[in-house]
């Protein structure tokens, strides 16, 4: 008790800010925990009520819930050394994963970052597809072995497939490590380990502000007690089997990292007789046909480094547990999502399967996306430029990044007091109209990247519909580079930009590094790994499209219930069953497969 309270008491003071919000308000909880358990209407129907800033209560003091453009720059460009990620945040991150990007703060994250930036080039992404196509490929023909011959339909649960899809991804892109779970249906310890991870986090949300009471009120020593003492089965209550279960598979996912972390540094300790300019041009020749993986070429930049450049060992390997991580989970949920889309909108999916069908026809002769056999699909020969300019497909990619961006939300603590202007007018507690905000020192603030994502005043009044082609201009061609412009702020475009962008009103835009959004976030803590995944996405999109019809399900139980899908929102969205055909509570994405038919082209 005494450690909570020197974390929390100190920072728990009530500021009030002048500010506008719900009134409904537990007396000792607040109302933010709202955010997380109202599922994602009550977070964009909040921010649609009282605008891009709204005023929450929480057990600590008052929250500020923010996705007004403007204040955003500043939050995570122009102000960024004011806002910084909270201890919550850095902390458990640090517990599960070691010293990587997403663990790390001032310096120590500008180092990890200089070093990493270069590994997601555009020239490395056209190196990296030859790796995701085969798993593409195989996924594909995985479900087609599933169906019947007849053409008709199957109901297939399409969730784990897709998580093994981007289990095989991640780990061999990153890892160069070949998991093949997609082949054998069978994970090792350290697979495992990942695929359950992120469940996990959900269910133990609430656990996560005890952290960073423990890790900076006590030793290494104590913690490693505390840890013994709440993991032993003398404390049989659920939630604590989850703690035990989280506790198995951070040992596991370390002992399975710092295995293949030791076996990539030998081999590239092993050629000793390089010079580093030598070691240096391995590091930039990276020739078709050699496949390299995002660690070799991590490990070996790093070695060409400067002394004060370097990085740690502690941090490579922390480095090496984030990436593979992040791509697992994150690129999960958006397949899922948009697999689910497609199925649900079959005119969406038959313009989709015809536009890959056509980039693809000057390869081949065959007519049929089912025609092709195992080892002709000129699929695997797609390079990567075709692929990432497919108008529809990155219609489709971007429209499902934008309505259902993988991390909803993200914090930030404040360092230091400073006022946030505002490009949107919202309304004061007394219910004036106010055009800026004054935060202060140590209080929170809650980047509502889904509430941006679905502002209605910068992507017009459909803006909570799934419209692909919102991102294709009247030519039916997509906006193309001019809709990933550089990084500014809520500031105004070149007036040459004649067409009009999505995202975009009376040239003010939102700060994000991905199409004027905020899925990725923007500034130095954007994510670094948004082309792998953008990429990896449409490669596997567009092999399952091509070659398979996607619809909902129909078919009654015995009770005459039929299964509908929905997403739960907490710390990650979750693709559900609603009661009473499922229980509502275990992950899947049960859709009817078949294989395509000529009509399922048409649209």
């Amino acid at each position: 008790m005494l450690a909570l309270w020197k974390t929390f008491g100190r920072s728990s003071r009530k500021y009030n800010i002048d500010l506008d919000g719900p009134k409904e308000v537990h007396w000792l909880t607040g109302n933010v925990r709202k955010v997380f358990e109202g599922g994602l209407d009550y977070c964009v129907k909040m921010a649609e009520q009282y605008g891009g800033a709204v005023k929450l209560q929480s057990l600590y003091g008052e929250v500020v819930y923010l996705s007004d453009p403007l204040a955003l720059h500043h939050v995570i460009m122009k102000d960024h050394h004011i806002f910084e990620e909270p201890d919550v945040f850095i902390m458990n991150n640090k517990a599960m994963f070691g010293d990587g990007l997403i663990a790390t703060i001032g310096e120590q994250h500008r180092k990890q970052r200089k070093l990493l930036n270069p590994v997601f080039s555009t020239s490395n992404m056209r190196e990296f597809l030859p790796t995701l196509q085969p798993i593409a490929h195989k996924l594909t023909s995985i479900v087609v072995s599933k169906l019947p011959d007849d053409g008709s339909y199957k109901e297939i649960d399409v969730l784990p497939l897709l998580s093994r899809s981007a289990l095989d991804g991640v780990c061999q892109a990153i890892l160069g490590y070949p998991s093949n779970t997609l082949e054998t249906a069978d994970n090792d310890e350290y697979t495992e380990a990942l695929r359950k991870m992120s469940p996990l986090i959900s269910r133990l949300m609430y656990f996560r502000p005890i952290v960073p009471v423990v890790m900076r009120n006590f030793s290494s020593y104590w913690i490693r007690k505390l840890v013994d003492l709440v993991t032993t089965p003398w404390i049989p209550t659920e939630r604590m089997k989850d703690v035990r279960e989280m506790r198995r598979i951070i040992e596991l996912m370390d002992s399975g990292s710092k295995k293949a972390f030791a076996e990539k540094k030998a081999a590239l300790e092993t050629p000793a007789t390089l010079s580093p300019t030598d070691m240096q041009s391995e590091v930039d020749d990276l020739k078709p046909g050699r496949r390299k993986d995002m660690m070799d070429i991590m490990l070996k930049a790093n070695s060409t480094s400067s002394s004060s450049e370097k990085l740690t060992d502690a941090e490579l390997l922390g480095q090496m547990n984030v990436m593979v991580f992040a791509g697992l989970d994150t690129t999960t949920s958006a397949l899922s999502r948009c697999v689910y889309l497609l199925a649900k909108n079959p005119l969406a999916q038959a313009r989709l399967r015809s536009e890959i069908r056509d980039a693809i026809e000057p390869m081949s002769l065959a007519q049929d996306g089912s025609s092709f056999s195992e080892h002709d699909n000129p699929l695997l020969r797609l390079s990567y430029d075709a692929l990432i300019n497919l108008p529809f497909l990155d219609g489709v990619v971007r429209e499902t990044l934008r309505l259902y961006p993988s991390l909803p939300h993200m914090g930030r603590k404040v360092l230091k007091a400073t006022t946030l202007p505002l490009q949107f007018p919202v309304h004061s507690s007394s219910g004036a109209e106010i055009s800026s905000i004054t935060v202060h020192e140590k209080s929170f603030v809650i980047i509502s990247i889904l509430a941006a994502n679905r502002n209605r005043t910068m992507w017009g009044d459909d803006a909570n519909e799934w419209k692909p082609e919102r991102w294709l201009s009247s030519t039916g061609r997509k906006d193309g580079p001019s809709t990933d412009v550089p990084s500014d702020g809520a500031e105004t475009l070149s007036s040459k930009l004649s067409a009009p962008i999505p995202g975009v009103k009376d040239g003010i835009r939102y700060p994000g590094v991905y199409s004027n959004m905020m899925t990725f976030l923007g500034g130095s803590r954007s994510c670094i790994g948004f082309k792998f995944a953008e990429m990896e996405m449409k490669q596997i999109i567009a092999a399952l499209v091509l070659r398979l019809h996607f619809a909902l399900p129909t078919d009654s139980d015995a009770n005459g219930h039929i299964k509908e899908i929905q997403w739960t929102l907490k710390a990650f969205h979750t693709p559900v069953v609603k009661p009473p055909a499922g229980d509502g509570v275990s992950p899947t994405v049960p859709l009817n497969v078949r294989l395509v038919h000529e009509e399922d082209f048409k649209w």
